[in-house]
């Protein structure tokens, strides 16, 4: 879906989301994705002059893929160090503890995709093939649980 984001957007995104993984029986990763979206999102609101970006969610043989694609080419970074009173910088920290691997590509037309995947413990260990922007593409920068 293709959106314009604002300061209050992911609430209503986060909805959207808890109501698909309702619908495709995969609540036990409610809030491990909700955090990622939020996450994504706020990403897009503070640093993509436009505010516009693509969101996919994609159902996964064990899990979900959440895609968040906007048009600025800057990568996302994490900061060497943050001090205790830092007010920002954390998101993808906070993205690396709760999914299972996450990773950043480069989008066509100069934008980039940042992408996450949460899988269900019990079922299944083997991912989809994924059809979107990162999939295939060049190893995320961190995975748990597997090889690079």
């Amino acid at each position: 879906m293709r959106l314009t984001v604002g300061e209050h957007s992911a609430r209503h995104i986060r909805r959207i989301v808890r109501s698909l993984l309702d619908e495709w029986e995969l609540a036990p990763l409610t809030d491990a994705v909700e955090l990622g979206v939020t996450e994504l999102v706020a990403n897009v609101v503070r640093h993509v002059p436009d505010r516009r970006c693509e969101l996919v969610v994609l159902r996964l043989a064990a899990g979900v893929r959440v895609e968040v694609t906007d048009g600025c080419p800057q990568l996302p970074a994490q900061p060497a160090e943050l001090s205790p009173e830092a007010e920002s910088g954390r998101g993808l920290v906070l993205l690396d503890a709760v999914v299972d691997k996450w990773g950043v590509s480069s989008a066509p037309g100069g934008g980039k995709t940042v992408w996450f995947e949460c899988q269900v413990a019990d079922r299944d260990s083997g991912y989809g093939e994924g059809g979107g922007p990162g999939g295939g593409g060049p190893p995320p920068w961190r995975e748990r649980g597997g090889a690079q």
